[in-house]
């Protein structure tokens, strides 16, 4: 077992060695946890050659885990590595370790990853590239959107979300109406919400009738974030669909765009048996700012839910 040990002075490190060079794995684990504690630089070196000689996969699941803080680019770079490790724990302990990094610097080393030959390691590494919005990762993530693995797409898509790329509109507008996965299709109608145009209209439209029920809830909400003034007959139209979740979101939407054409649908909503739809419905009511909701709202003062009868009280303030 090789040891960085001969180049440190540091007392609380030496004083860790016979531990971390036991032969129990289950020692070297926990003392591996007491040397990260001290944040010391050589115990960093330490910690990166355990994740990546280590014998006992637990030790090293446990070192990709404690690199977590670490943003060095050598650290980076051997948990990129360790996503190709044998154990599926390791694996997944530097996927999350990397999807945790903020810095602009860790996104660079990340985004090479993204073309490697191995399905995980793509899709983690597109994962862990989400939240660090780096620009230069925008065109590899428009040709990930053509890989062969829905997870790929899928990571891809949240990418181009973070960076709200609107050159990116098109493809996500093909994805959200034709990729042969729907946790594909529905990543890809949420990312259409950074366009405030007609342009994506048609494309929500059409997610609004797909055949997934969690692509039309998110049609439903992402047509309210556009906020075009033409989505409203779509939505109306929702508010009849088999599913409330669906039906839940359209009510909102409808109240966030004050679509008065939505009145009367929004009105017969305001009767249904489920709660949190009457809800909805009653919150839509107040936005659209027409008096001609009052005597609805009224007669649902009474609700047996005491949530809806908050709802109508805001929604008959709004309209005084």
């Amino acid at each position: 077992m090789t040891s960085f040990f001969a180049v440190t002075d540091n007392a609380d490190i030496l004083a860790l060695q016979p531990r971390l060079t036991a032969e129990d794995p289950g020692v070297r684990r926990i003392a591996l946890i007491d040397l990260a504690d001290l944040e010391e630089p050589d115990g960093l070196l330490w910690l990166v050659e355990r994740l990546t000689d280590d014998s006992a996969e637990d030790v090293r699941a446990e070192a990709a885990r404690l690199l977590e803080a670490w943003e060095d680019a050598p650290v980076v770079e051997a948990l990129c590595q360790a996503l190709t490790d044998p154990s599926p724990a390791v694996r997944v302990a530097a996927a999350q370790s990397l999807s945790l990094l903020k810095s602009e610097a860790a996104g660079r080393v990340i985004l090479p990853w993204t073309a490697h030959a191995e399905t995980g390691v793509r899709t983690s590494a597109w994962r862990a590239l989400r939240e660090l919005r780096l620009a230069q990762a925008a065109p590899a993530a428009v040709a990930a959107l053509d890989d062969a693995d829905a997870g790929v797409r899928r990571e891809a898509v949240g990418v181009l979300g973070w960076l709200k790329q609107l050159d990116a509109l098109p493809a996500l507008a093909r994805l959200a109406s034709a990729d042969p996965d729907s946790e594909v299709r529905r990543a890809a109608t949420g990312a259409l919400g950074l366009a405030s145009g007609a342009d994506v209209l048609p494309a929500l439209q059409r997610a609004l009738q797909d055949s997934a029920w969690p692509v039309r809830e998110e049609a439903a909400t992402t047509l309210g974030k556009v906020g075009h003034p033409d989505a409203g007959p779509a939505l109306i139209q929702a508010l009849n669909d088999d599913y409330w979740q669906v039906r839940l979101r359209a009510a909102r939407s409808l109240g966030r765009l004050r679509c008065v054409a939505a009145l009367d649908a929004l009105i017969e909503t305001l009767g249904h048996r489920i709660s949190n739809l009457r809800k909805e419905a009653a919150l839509a009511l107040g936005e659209l700012n027409d008096r001609g909701a009052v005597a609805a709202l009224q007669a649902a003062q009474d609700d047996g839910d005491p949530e809806v009868r908050k709802a109508v009280r805001i929604a008959l303030s709004q309209l005084q």
